[in-house]
């Protein structure tokens, strides 16, 4: 008798702009093409609705999450092309104040949200490049962390910045995660040296499958992201890379496809054992 196919994710790589309308209608090809292709759940990157670092211009589309209109959206989306989706991000008004929040929602084919979670680590740099980035200027940082089960297993959920803390992604092992999302927004100079190298070490020592959907190429806020949306498997292999640049072609996104072979994470994790290996001891100096 011959195994199941294993399940497919869809990773969609956009270069978001600065008009939700026009976001909204990208994800909704891409998540056409995804369902056609044979996805069993999507995977959207941060910021996908909008992206746009002129705070006064995006403040018009930015509401607490009961008064926007985009879960709703999405949620239609996912109940019309019968597939779960990972929206990436997006950025929402706090329910208890006037500060935003990086949150992504997890949605089943029925359309009901089964998962929330604000990003937690904001990115506050000057990087070598000259670039300043300043997120905690106008976004509060999540203090939660989430998990939820999903068609490709239970999923762990973190967002770009988030990556570089691998405290975070020991304790969504803990709490039983076998697949991580790291939807992202990378620059240009940050991706060419961390980008690769960060998601397949989360990935090993997780023994956790990492789905990493990105935007990608020049954007009508002026930044530039890198792309290279990419999934690897518990081992550190990469399943699939999104091409780099522009993000789309003529039909603004691109989308690759990986398998989440569902014996994955027992073999790397009963062939490197670090759950049990590991042990904290006090070590004098």
């Amino acid at each position: 008798m011959e195994a199941s196919p294993a399940p497919l994710a869809a990773l969609v790589q956009m270069t978001s702009g600065i008009d939700p309308a026009v976001n909204l209608a990208t994800i909704d090809h891409a998540l056409a093409d995804a369902t056609a292709r044979g996805a069993a759940m999507a995977f959207l990157p941060e910021m996908s609705l909008l992206l746009d670092r002129d705070r006064v211009r995006s403040a018009a589309h930015i509401a607490r999450e009961a008064d926007s209109p985009w879960p709703a959206a999405l949620q239609d989306m996912a109940r019309r092309h019968g597939l779960w989706l990972h929206t990436g991000s997006m950025p929402l008004l706090s329910d208890d104040g006037d500060r935003r929040v990086n949150r992504s929602h997890v949605i089943a084919a029925d359309g009901s949200i089964r998962a929330r979670y604000d990003k937690i680590h904001m990115f506050d740099v000057t990087l070598p490049s000259g670039e300043n980035w300043t997120e905690s200027a106008a976004y509060a940082g999540g203090g939660a962390i989430e998990v939820v089960d999903t068609p490709l297993g239970r999923l762990g959920l973190s967002i770009c910045y988030d990556l570089r803390f691998p405290e975070l992604y020991r304790a969504l092992v803990d709490r039983g995660a076998e697949l991580i999302a790291v939807p992202a927004a990378f620059t240009v100079s940050t991706g060419e040296a961390h980008w690769h190298l960060l998601l397949r070490a989360r990935a090993i020592e997780t023994g956790c499958h990492v789905v990493a959907a990105a935007q990608g190429g020049t954007h009508a806020d002026g930044r530039a992201t890198y792309g290279h949306s990419l999934a690897v498997d518990p081992w550190g292999t990469v399943l699939a890379e999104a091409a780099a640049g522009k993000g789309g072609g003529d039909r603004g996104y691109d989308l690759v496809l990986a398998p989440i072979a569902p014996d994955a994470v027992a073999g790397a994790r009963q062939a490197i054992p670090l759950a049990r290996s590991r042990a904290v001891r006090s070590i004098e100096i």
